[in-house]
């Protein structure tokens, strides 16, 4: 019954919003979670017939599973997305996600790596593998430029300007933007492309990625997680560590050194400020800590 809906819904997902494949499948997951719920309910109506009582309720049966606040936000902004496109295309004359209300969640701070915890980790990379020489490459990049790791996997050769220390970026909603990138990150993109990639096999429609596996096709999102997970293991750091942390601690470092806000805004491609923000209040209890630990007076 649903069905022309949700093809609406992802053609418009893809080719108004922009949002990428990964983004376009959890909005559409939501809706089929929705859809699910009306069927277990008995209730055989269209999106237009669908009340806020009727998403109260769902949302209830969300969170009976046992679903993270987090989550069921998400599920809500998928909802609520789906209805706006609803009443675009005048499938619903009213909204009734409208008044929806995500649960209230915990502002948490993102685990930070410290630099010294940096250096450990490119310690233990042996650049004299290839699989090395690529891995010191991405971790420089991560950390250098401060990207979100599928930002990383899409980096294209086309969108490197090494000799004037920048690059392009395509973020979130293709919205694209110029990072510098510092001297290591250079050195180890240059010597991964001239010394280890120039020699890899690469597969038809890889031919412009930046980083590629030993069978020439672009990495993929778990491979980064993995290889990050190994090197953290080997570097013996016990924090929980995914490819975000290096985003983290690039914004983090920025801010605890004096840097303009609206600087790292840009650099980090956040729509608004307030979400670079979080890095004000990490610094704060960065300072905080310092001064519990070394402070003989503070209490």
């Amino acid at each position: 019954m649903w069905q022309p809906y949700k093809k609406g819904f992802k053609s418009y997902l893809r080719l108004e919003k922009s949002l990428s494949p990964h983004s376009v499948d959890a909005y559409l997951h939501d809706i089929e979670m929705l859809t699910q719920f009306l069927q277990l309910q008995n209730l055989m109506i269209n999106p237009a017939d669908v009340s806020l009582q009727h998403l109260q309720d769902f949302l209830k049966w969300v969170a009976g599973m046992g679903m993270s606040s987090s989550s069921q936000a998400r599920i809500i902004s998928g909802i609520k997305a789906f209805y706006k496109y609803a009443i675009i295309e005048n499938i619903s004359e009213l909204n009734p996600a409208i008044l929806l209300e995500a649960p209230k969640l915990k502002k948490t701070l993102p685990d930070i790596l410290h630099f010294d915890e940096i250096e450990k980790i490119l310690a233990v990379i042996d650049v004299s593998t290839p699989e090395g020489t690529r891995n010191k490459a991405i971790i420089e990049t991560l950390y250098g430029c401060g990207l979100r790791v599928t930002e990383l996997v899409e980096l294209r050769i086309s969108q490197l300007f090494l000799e004037t220390g920048f690059i392009r970026v395509i973020g979130k909603g293709n919205k694209q933007r110029l990072v510098p990138v510092g001297a290591d990150a250079v050195k180890y993109i240059n010597l991964y492309r001239e010394n280890i990639r120039n020699h890899i096999a690469v597969k038809p429609g890889n031919e412009d990625f930046v980083f590629l596996n030993r069978r020439g096709t672009k990495l993929s999102r778990i491979m980064i997680f993995l290889i990050i997970k190994q090197l953290v293991k080997e570097a013996g750091i016990k924090k929980t560590i995914s490819p975000h942390t290096f985003r983290h601690s690039f914004a983090s470092h920025l801010v605890e050194g004096g840097a303009d806000l609206r600087a790292v805004q840009e650099m980090l491609g956040h729509e608004s400020i307030t979400t670079t923000e979080i890095y004000t209040h990490l610094d704060r209890e960065f300072l905080r800590k310092t001064l519990e630990q070394f402070h003989p007076g503070f209490k």
